[in-house]
């Protein structure tokens, strides 16, 4: 695709005169409720198109073109925004995320997503620490990892972070890497010189706790955190859509529905108060062949797309057979004739009952055992046209999409690497440099679009995505993707808006800024088409909009924009 560098607002507003002339169509109906004036108008239609204006009535985008033309559809009781120059986008989409379960946390979190220093975070454990009563927990539960700090990636010790936070227990989960305490939460979880000797526990040579919890022992500690009310979890929840809606996201598809939270947010969207659209990849997976045999009812009794375009059910998932959930951070996978087995039983009955699938996919055996199994199923059960995805799918190569481009599957990329690239080149060495292969991936043709899994696997702001497609530098700068591997800024923000539209189901609704769509547009505080490739990372929202109302606002309290 052509780059938007030095495109002339003039020649692109030549280019929407077709957009424009849905002006003329709204000219004799009720004047526009919202209009936006004097801007850079990124439709991501599938011309690229830039206007300068545009408006909305209700929830629904009426027309885009020039500012005259736009301006002609405002009356006296439309709200006007002049843009001054500012760029603005359709609201990104994440394909893949857990916020239901990060809602839960994310009020008491010191989040590190994009901090690129140790001195940076270091300095947020501190200001917690000082807004906090002695003794209250100072924690985090991923969204980073010690090697995106570009002053210093050693590993946090139990005396440094004392004496960051003397007087409370902190717990620091990097990933899902590991995690590491000071002295006050090892004695709170009875961590001593002597007790207990698991493995997971790093000690130094005298036997001393470093502080440092491997992979194996950190989620039973953070499963003794203290537990919040449902008062709480409802306050947390909506500090962190702020925090989302000010990084430009309006929509997400959902792993993990079947939880407690959920009523919050239908009660929101039923009282005109949810600020963000959820597509929810639901289901019951098995991890038994016990399990396999009670679930393969429950398949076929399935409905989905029974919600609406704020909260609905949309594909299978994210498991089908929990043994063949590929961890993060293994070398290899080798899924085992048994268990693909139960895979495959699963997968026919899903396929039978005409449901989408949106399966975690990641390495290249299980990607490669899963297509054996998607071919076989679709001789019986024709899969083309049920948009089943593999998601994460960090070790794709040209075989794998070509042999999913003609299934009809999508992929549902989640690269790690944004945060963990270090971790990865650790594991898998210069292998690390083509996961996941974004330009092959684009290449290929197949459907594709971004997702973060966050908010522990990953951090969850996208324009830091967005920068590492494009300049192949995870978070702190270290390369983390083979220069040949990167793509253009115009595909990128596709793979986030326009494409993700495909993953909830609502390409006729969401993904590009055109008349009859949803109303769901980020003002960005600098021009991701032309701002230097390096600071593509710290764009934000200074205002956003779903369906035709504004949710974030920069120059609104916190507080007021929360409680809407």
């Amino acid at each position: 695709m052509r780059a938007m560098t030095g495109r002339t607002l003039t020649l692109a507003c030549a280019a929407a005169l077709s957009l424009a002339a849905s002006a003329a169509l709204y000219s004799q109906q009720a004047a526009a409720d919202l209009v936006l004036t004097n801007g850079k108008i990124i439709t991501v239609d599938e011309r690229f198109t830039i206007a300068q204006a545009v408006a909305v009535r209700g929830d629904r985008i009426v027309a885009v073109g020039t500012n005259q033309d736009i301006g002609r559809l405002a009356g006296p009781a439309t709200r006007r925004v002049d843009l001054r120059g500012k760029s603005v986008t359709p609201g990104i989409i994440d394909n893949h995320m857990h916020l239901l379960r990060g809602g839960t946390t994310w009020q008491w979190e010191v989040r590190w997503d994009g901090v690129e220093s140790r001195r940076q975070a270091l300095a947020l454990l501190r200001a917690r620490a000082a807004a906090v009563a002695p003794g209250e927990w100072i924690y985090n539960l991923g969204g980073w990892a010690i090697e995106q700090f570009a002053d210093d990636k050693h590993p946090f010790t139990r005396e440094e972070l004392d004496q960051a936070v003397p007087n409370s227990p902190v717990l620091l989960q990097a990933s899902y890497r590991e995690a590491y305490l000071n002295s006050r939460a090892l004695q709170t979880f009875g961590i001593t010189d002597t007790m207990p000797r698991e493995a997971w526990v790093v000690r130094d040579a005298s036997g001393r706790p470093t502080g440092r919890i491997l992979e194996a022992g950190f989620r039973q500690l953070v499963a003794k955190l203290p537990s919040a009310s449902t008062a709480e979890v409802e306050g947390s929840t909506r500090l962190m859509l702020h925090d989302l809606n000010k990084a430009g996201v309006t929509a997400y598809g959902s792993a993990g529905c079947e939880t407690d939270v959920m009523p919050i947010y239908r009660r929101w969207a039923d009282d005109g108060r949810l600020n963000v659209r959820v597509f929810c990849i639901t289901g019951q997976g098995a991890g038994t062949p016990q399990q396999a045999d009670q679930a393969l009812p429950r398949i076929a009794q399935m409905k989905l797309f029974q919600g609406n375009a704020w909260i609905n059910d949309v594909f299978y998932g994210e498991s089908v057979y929990g043994p063949l959930h590929d961890p993060m951070f293994i070398r290899a996978s080798s899924p085992k004739p048994e268990e693909l087995v139960q895979w495959r039983r699963l997968a026919t009955a899903i396929a039978k009952a005409g449901l989408p699938l949106h399966v975690h996919a990641n390495l290249t055996n299980t990607i490669d055992a899963f297509l054996d199994q998607v071919e076989a199923v679709h001789r019986e059960y024709p899969i083309t046209n049920l948009r089943w995805t593999f998601a994460h799918a960090n070790q794709l190569n040209a075989s794998h999409l070509e042999r999913m481009k003609r299934l009809g599957m999508y992929a549902a990329v989640h690269p790690w690497a944004v945060i963990n690239g270090g971790i990865n080149q650790e594991v898998f060495g210069d292998a690390a440099f083509d996961m996941a292969p974004l330009g092959t991936i684009q290449r290929s043709g197949i459907m594709w679009g971004f997702g973060s899994d966050g908010t522990r696997a990953n951090q969850i702001l996208p324009f830091v995505t967005l920068s590492w497609a494009v300049t192949g530098r995870m978070v702190g700068g270290t390369r983390a993707l083979r220069a040949t591997e990167t793509i253009g800024r115009e595909d990128a923000l596709i793979a986030f808006t326009r494409r993700n539209a495909y993953f909830v189901f609502q390409e006729d609704n969401l993904g590009s800024i055109q008349p009859g769509k949803l109303a769901d547009l980020v003002v960005l505080d600098r021009d991701y088409l032309t701002v230097p490739a390096d600071q593509i990372k710290d764009i934000t929202s200074v205002m956003t909009i779903v369906g035709g109302r504004v949710v974030y606002d920069a120059n609104t309290p916190a507080s007021q924009t929360a409680s809407r």
